[in-house]
């Protein structure tokens, strides 16, 4: 597989969790990487991580549910390095409310990062792929909401799933333009999200995986890697679940 030596790609929500290990996976593999995150501080120290490890890496402080703060991102990433080859729209959030207790604006605030960020991004970064016919745009969904569900996740589970028809219908108008559109589904994967549940919460969690442990964030980061490839230009509109085999079993693992 070729490296991404000379691309850009631009992260959302890269200066923890998932996004940071899709960041540290991409700089590995040659690409330079804009660290794109509401918080600025942390972002400029992903970023200097990345810069202090080899890469190439720019901090930018982005607010995803601000379409001009998202544009203003994409030309700071055209005026540092001339394009983008891809993004990973990965800003979300993980809430934990119960059903009864979701109100509008919690309801809002999920759509409006986890979604409508996605959006953002994609419309942002498109007209310099378009410009160059050529990107790799990959949505960080996951399994819950597409494929399962949780009690206290119902916003998050649906904005997950909003994610999906969005890929879809995005990967089809760009489909004749050189770009791909695809999406990654993590299962429970070691980020500060996950640390912020309960303890019984995380117990049930595990016992649920196959494979008996949690995903890393450079195990997503990974899979973002292939689906930004060059040589994964034939694959678009799809998703890749990634969880340690979680979503298998039929019935819950026999108690040890």
């Amino acid at each position: 597989m070729q490296t991404l030596t000379d691309q850009v790609a631009v992260v959302t929500g890269a200066a923890r969790g998932i996004g940071h290990g899709i960041a540290a996976v991409l700089a590995a593999e040659g690409a330079r990487v804009v660290i794109a995150d509401v918080d600025g501080a942390l972002a400029e120290l992903t970023a200097a991580e990345l810069r202090d490890g080899g890469a190439e890496a720019l901090a930018v402080e982005t607010d995803v549910t601000e379409r001009t703060s998202v544009e203003a991102l994409a030309q700071t990433t055209l005026a540092a390095y001339g394009r983008i080859d891809i993004l990973a729209a990965n800003a979300g959030i993980y809430p934990s409310t119960e059903l009864a207790a979701i109100d509008d604006a919690l309801w809002d605030r999920v759509m409006d990062i986890n979604v409508k960020g996605a959006l953002h991004a994609i419309q942002a970064c498109t007209p310099a792929m378009l410009a160059r016919g050529y990107g790799r745009i990959v949505l960080t969904s996951s399994i819950t909401g597409p494929i399962t569900g949780q009690a206290g996740y119902a916003h998050y589970g649906a904005s997950k799933a909003a994610m999906l028809g969005l890929m879809r219908s995005a990967a089809i108008e760009l489909a004749t333009s050189g770009i791909t559109v695809n999406a990654v589904m993590p299962g429970n994967i070691e980020t500060p999200g996950l640390a912020e549940t309960s303890d019984d919460h995380q117990r049930l969690m595990l016992s649920s995986i196959p494979m008996g442990r949690f995903g890393t964030a450079e195990d997503v980061g990974w899979v973002v890697r292939f689906l930004a490839a060059p040589e994964a230009g034939y694959v678009t509109g799809q998703t890749v679940i990634t969880d340690g085999g979680q979503v298998l079993p039929e019935a819950p693992p026999p108690p040890n």
